[in-house]
């Protein structure tokens, strides 16, 4: 198999973009780019790091994310697997993308820039839910925001073809696989439901 290997091969298979996607990128948050992003309520995260890279989901149940000034966003983060890989490429490598998405809308806005961790005290209690906070926030600095070509959402019929989950393998089913069946996911999937419920913030 022969591999593009150059930017001016690449260049040359795909031309130049168009008019729209060059004028659309700002740098700090524009009156529609705040609207769009302060309706998100899930994003991806992506960082990179020395051990490689990581994608991770990202959701609230309002804004996922916190305008501090036109160029600064903050991103709690609550409860999870403790894994701790978006935190630790951060703190190693500055460098952070985001995708928002909106449930029922095909565009995606996307923020390039770079993050930081704090464990500011009066930062965790902007975000106080029920009492409790997160354990740390991130806090992003804008470089580039632009909304991202609708066609990706559009060909995967992400809101429009209903539920496709029906038959996947569960949780609980990938843990049992990794450890050679060993693991019992059919319990771990059942108190999953509770566990989560209790455990959100």
């Amino acid at each position: 198999m022969e591999y593009v290997d150059t930017i001016e091969a690449l260049e040359a298979i795909y031309g130049q973009p168009g008019e729209a996607a060059i004028i659309k990128v700002a740098h700090h948050l524009t009156p529609t780019y705040r609207k769009w992003i302060m309706r998100s309520r899930f994003c991806i995260l992506s960082t990179v790091g020395p051990d490689g890279t990581d994608g991770s989901p990202r959701g609230d149940a309002g804004p996922v994310v916190v305008e501090l000034d036109q160029q600064t966003l903050a991103l709690p983060d609550w409860r999870g697997n403790n894994r701790m890989d978006t935190l630790r490429n951060i703190i190693a490598d500055e460098r952070i993308a985001l995708m928002f998405m909106v449930a029922g809308s095909t565009t995606v806005m996307r923020v390039n820039g770079r993050a930081k961790v704090t464990t500011d005290a009066g930062m965790l209690a902007r975000f106080e839910v029920n009492g409790k906070h997160p354990r740390s926030v991130i806090i992003i600095k804008i470089a580039e925001i632009y909304s991202q070509c609708a066609r990706a959402v559009m060909r995967a019929g992400l809101w429009s073809d209903g539920d496709l989950s029906e038959g996947l393998p569960t949780v609980g089913d990938m843990l049992k696989e990794m450890t050679g069946g060993t693991f019992d996911g059919e319990s771990y999937d059942r108190a999953w439901g509770a566990q989560a419920k209790e455990t959100m913030w």
